[in-house]
């Protein structure tokens, strides 16, 4: 499956200027962005997959287009999905 070339720049400039060590793979049909061997976003052709504090489901789930990730139809602690269509600015992706 393809993936949003688009997002994947705007992320991966983000990404680049806080962390040193970081590796793109393709995994889950899309491109992920990986710090300390670990997967931080994933960028595919109509939402980011984001990994996150547990901690910090509620708030969150509040951002406007995310939602739980459910990835194999079982809620993945840790980790959402974030709709294109919110992260149109620099702003909302950071």
């Amino acid at each position: 499956m393809p993936f949003d070339e688009s997002l994947a720049n705007r992320t991966r400039e983000i990404i680049f200027r806080t962390h040193n060590k970081v590796e793109e793979k393709r995994m889950f049909g899309g491109l992920c962005f990986m710090v300390n061997n670990k997967m931080l976003v994933g960028v595919e052709q109509e939402r980011l997959m984001v990994r996150f504090d547990p901690a910090l489901t509620e708030e969150i789930m509040e951002k406007e287009g995310c939602r739980p990730m459910d990835f194999t139809k079982k809620v993945m602690k840790g980790f959402a999905f974030v709709d294109i269509e919110a992260l149109n600015t620099k702003n909302k992706l950071e």
